[in-house]
């Protein structure tokens, strides 16, 4: 299973070719494809209305992972980690980098530059 960042699913709408998109590389390779209930809201509330039936029928396909204690626990880490490093991101990074260290999976994004800060996440390649 892997993770998408909002950005993955960002590219989808901006992006006239499907197939040349992280999205449809990633999908290739992998048949269980996720996003945290952080990412659906991210992308919900940022969604044109254009885009809303596309949006509607990907994220059927989609597994949502909650947000629950076990990434609460690991969020409060590494707030703490990068407030100490004075490294800090987006809360909203945080939370997403930390669903994917809560479930153990890798996290695909076109943000490495924030995502990197976080400690322990692994990168889809």
């Amino acid at each position: 299973m892997i993770l998408l960042n909002s950005s993955v699913l960002i590219e989808i709408f901006r992006k006239q070719i499907k197939a040349k998109t992280v999205f449809y590389q990633i999908s290739k390779l992998h048949s269980e494809l996720a996003i945290s209930a952080i990412t659906y809201y991210e992308v919900g509330v940022g969604n044109r209305k254009t885009h809303l039936n596309y949006w509607e029928k990907l994220s059927e396909k989609l597994i949502v992972l909650p947000f629950d204690k076990t990434c609460s626990d690991s969020a409060i880490k590494i707030y703490f980690d990068l407030l100490k490093k004075n490294t800090m991101v987006d809360l909203a990074d945080i939370l997403i980098g930390a669903t994917a260290i809560a479930n153990e999976i890798s996290i695909a994004t076109l943000n490495i530059k924030h995502f990197e800060r976080i400690p322990n996440l692994n990168f889809v390649k």
